[in-house]
């Protein structure tokens, strides 16, 4: 991997990140975002700005779950798994750093306003600036819901980033607004996903994140759970979504896109 492909991971996840948690930070503390809606169209913004910034650089995966996806779909060579692996990692590390030195004040005045001791089971209430939580909203969600929430979800994006920008599919949009449909997906699963694990579709998105808030005094607060929930839903959970769609779009969809029809009436 050249050193321009590992800048380009490492800043568009590193804006991704920023963006994205930046909404959830700014929801938290002070309000600004009402719900849902708001909070996935940022995300969703925050992703096609990235792609828009780094795609020259390298091919703006800026998500394992999508780079293990290209790797086994044979569009992208294995030995640079690793590179962009640590790029996306630390591209996501520096933006939660960067979020905490913008916030620490504002999280510390919010923290003693609500009685809240950082550290505690309580403060996964500002800890969700960082890293994703399941089971603390409304929704019912166990552990393999969860799991399976959050593969369904990177499942999802995976197959429709391979459709929006393979070649065969005479449906996809031009090169130019792909990042924007790529964005809309982000915005529209995290409008399903996210009451049940917060919609965090991305290991690098979650877990660098996470890595600051635990640094930063959060302790075990900043995980989910104390069964590994981190891991199985917001590591794994997305790995195994992103192959699944990677596997079916190169073995059923892609097959069936270069098949040759007379055409697409349903009487033929």
């Amino acid at each position: 991997m050249s050193c321009k492909e590992f800048t380009g991971e490492l800043l568009g996840t590193f804006l991704m990140v920023l963006f994205g948690c930046g909404s959830v930070a700014v929801t938290v503390l002070f309000g600004e975002y009402t719900g849902i809606f708001q909070i996935g169209l940022a995300w969703g913004l925050g992703v096609t700005l990235a792609i828009y910034l780094t795609r020259h650089l390298s091919c703006a995966h800026l998500n394992p779950a999508v780079t293990v996806g290209m790797v086994l779909s044979r569009r992208m060579k294995a030995k640079k798994l690793p590179s962009y692996l640590l790029a996306q990692f630390l591209g996501a590390f520096l933006a939660g750093w960067v979020l905490y030195l913008l916030f620490s004040a504002s999280i510390a005045s919010y923290e003693a306003a609500n009685d809240i001791i950082r550290g505690s089971e309580e403060s996964f209430a500002t800890a969700k600036m960082f890293g994703e939580f399941y089971g603390k909203g409304a929704a019912v969600v166990s552990l393999p819901l969860a799991i399976a929430a959050e593969a369904f979800g990177t499942f999802l994006l995976v197959l429709l980033i391979f459709a929006l920008t393979e070649g065969c599919n005479v449906g996809r949009p031009s090169d130019a607004m792909a990042p924007v449909f790529i964005g809309l997906t982000v915005a529209s699963i995290i409008f399903l996903i996210a009451p049940l694990t917060q919609a965090g579709l991305n290991p690098a998105r979650d877990f660098s994140p996470r890595l600051v808030a635990w640094i930063m005094g959060w302790g075990s607060a900043a995980f989910p759970d104390a069964v590994g929930g981190f891991f199985w839903v917001y590591i794994l959970g997305p790995i195994l979504g992103g192959s699944l769609a990677a596997l079916f779009f190169m073995h059923v969809i892609e097959p069936l896109m270069n098949r040759k029809t007379q055409g697409c009436d349903c009487n033929n």
